[in-house]
């Protein structure tokens, strides 16, 4: 090219220069203004998000049901519109929606309809309360309660049988109404005679076949053979399938009772340890009809072996309202009632060992028939015993199934009480524990009667040690066992105190989980242990916009403050859907 023709071309170029400028910045401008406006945005306060990448961020901005945004609130302007919804914290704080990961729904929500045995203190204002029961209950209906514990009365019984009370004052009370009161941790019971006289059980020389030994359970009795009204474990069955199935509205009740008791507690997901037909028909009822307010992972009852072969032949079904892929056994009992299945003997019950409430082999064959049609195995063990043979009947399992390094997921419910042997082998076998703080609070007081100082201190509620070794662990409060409270467990995940606020420096201090820990075992661990934690667990932009708004910061406050912390909203799929007064909240212009 020529020196003229380089010359034109150079002031054809200047002259376009201006339009190729106006257009960029129009074209960029253009795409500013398309960014799809949020639905719902919070700002004006910390949020912990629980991302590696982003631990703190002061503003998210949600669309629809998802994470859009969540970073600096200078950088939040362009997801306001006129439709959006704002929420402005005011220095509370918000953290992923909290995960009960381990409990049981419906016992949530019959144990506001039943008999509230929780706070009685004595067997003298367990019989007040069934008197006044039965004064408001028709002749011939069942009294059915649930929370007393032995173990934490202040006051105990004149006559007592291996360590529980006998029946005649309940029974003198209630002469014409069956009577059923289910421990505290829902591994025993106890019944009067009328209940006992419709189950026919009665002194062993008049029953037939009679004994006290039940196969993975027992009927106590005094030294004559008469039963005392106490049946633990397996022996429950003698009475409790005499009682009256509740009818489909009392279900319906109890499961929106239950809804409505975790939105308010901050609880945007459940993991319902055991699930009946007849319950997971109910949940897939209600969430065809759209009415789940709570997202659901529906462990199936593995003692219904027709309920396993439904499922093994339709394969797990993922859903983020209602998730069903594993499968829940119980290989031994609880600890407060004495049936924890362990190494050694009770150091309150010489000779006894608690126990084995399922032959270990059924734990081998459905751990198999897990791994061969994709459901994870999640088994009930508190004693060192029975974690000991799970974790051994898991490896075999895998081992056989050639799954050793697979994505299984298998956990080990409650994992209360272990040999320090075994305590390694979670994270080299991959097995999850899911263990419950608040049972420390509740527990510890007596449970080193149980065990002895030694067993307690080497192995009972070791969370320090198993997250050390690499593995997460789960968090939740075993409702109704224990009351629906995140903050008391997280207080007791932190302190390893007593509610009352004792020891001073809690129980076995050095297996105390630090705040972020605590945190994270209500959120994204349990996510991890339901295999959600892509699109929960954390706020993370594409994940799901469940939330919990708390009116202090449970990370900075003193440990003593943390029991008043309060919920101050409940956000789920994106959508507010509990909130206490005080908090604001501008809503869309019309």
């Amino acid at each position: 090219m020529n020196t003229t023709g380089s010359q034109q071309l150079q002031r054809r170029y200047c002259r376009l220069y201006p339009f190729v400028a106006i257009l960029l910045i129009t074209l960029a401008c253009t795409t500013k203004t398309t960014v799809e406006k949020a639905t719902l945005v919070i700002k004006g306060g910390k949020i912990y998000t629980l991302d590696p990448n982003h631990p703190h961020v002061d503003a998210i901005a949600i669309r629809d049901s998802l994470i859009v945004f969540a970073g600096l609130e200078k950088d939040l302007k362009d997801y306001i519109g006129s439709e959006t919804q704002i929420i402005t914290l005011s220095g509370r704080i918000v953290t992923p929606g909290w995960i009960e990961g381990h409990g049981h729904f419906m016992g949530l929500g019959y144990g506001e309809l039943n008999l509230d045995l929780t706070d009685t203190k004595s067997y003298d204002e367990i019989v007040e309360k069934v008197k006044v029961a039965v004064g408001n209950t028709p002749p011939g209906n069942w009294i059915i309660g649930r929370g007393w514990h032995q173990s934490k009365w202040t006051k105990q019984p004149q006559e007592v049988i291996d360590g529980f009370p006998s029946h005649q004052t309940l029974s003198a009370i209630s002469p014409h109404h069956p009577v059923v009161l289910f421990h505290a941790s829902g591994h025993a019971l106890f019944a009067n005679a009328k209940a006992m006289e419709i189950a026919g059980i009665g002194p062993l020389n008049q029953e037939l076949g009679g004994s006290r030994a039940i196969s993975g359970g027992e009927v106590i009795r005094d030294s004559n053979g008469n039963p005392t009204g106490i049946f633990n474990e397996n022996a429950m069955a003698l009475i409790y399938n005499h009682i009256p199935e509740s009818s489909e509205e009392n279900n319906l009740l109890a499961f929106n009772l239950a809804q409505d008791a975790c939105l308010r507690n901050g609880i945007t997901s459940f993991h319902d340890a055991g699930v009946s037909s007849e319950i997971l028909a109910l949940y897939q009822e209600i969430q065809t009809a759209g009415q789940l307010k709570i997202r659901m992972y529906a462990m199936l009852d593995g003692n219904d072996k027709d309920l396993l072969k439904e499922w093994y032949e339709k394969g797990p079904k993922l859903n983020s309202w209602l998730n069903v892929r594993s499968i829940k056994l119980s290989a031994d009992g609880a600890l407060g009632s004495r049936g924890a299945w362990l190494l050694e003997e009770y150091s309150d019950r010489p000779d006894h060992y608690g126990h084995e409430t399922i032959p270990m082999q059924e734990v081998f064959e459905t751990a198999k028939n897990g791994i061969k049609y994709g459901f994870q195995l999640a088994t009930h063990a508190i004693g060192d015993r029975a974690n000991q043979e799970v974790l051994d009947q898991y490896e075999k399992a895998l081992s056989e199934m050639d799954a050793l390094n697979s994505d299984h997921r298998f956990r080990i419910e409650h994992a209360q009480h272990l040999h320090s042997d075994d305590i390694p082998r979670f994270a080299s076998l991959g097995v999850i524990p899911s263990m419950q703080a608040i049972h420390l609070s509740s527990d510890r007081p007596w449970a080193i009667d149980r065990l002895g100082e030694k067993r307690i201190t080497d192995g009972a509620y070791m969370w320090q040690a198993l997250l050390s070794s690499g593995i997460p662990v789960i968090n939740g409060t075993d409702v109704p066992v224990e009351p629906l409270s995140p903050m008391a467990n997280f207080y007791a995940s932190v302190t390893r105190k007593t509610l009352e606020g004792t020891p001073e420096n809690g129980y076995e201090g050095n297996q105390k989980m630090t705040r972020m820990q605590a945190l994270k075992s209500y959120t994204l661990s349990p996510a991890y242990g339901a295999f959600e934690e892509k699109t929960k667990g954390s706020i993370s932009v594409g994940k799901l916009a469940d939330l919990v708004v708390l009116n202090q910061d449970i990370m900075k406050i003193n440990e003593e403050e943390i029991l008043n912390t309060k919920v101050s909203m409940t956000i789920l799929n994106g959508k507010i859907v509990y909130q206490k007064e005080g908090v604001n909240v501008k809503q869309p212009i019309d």
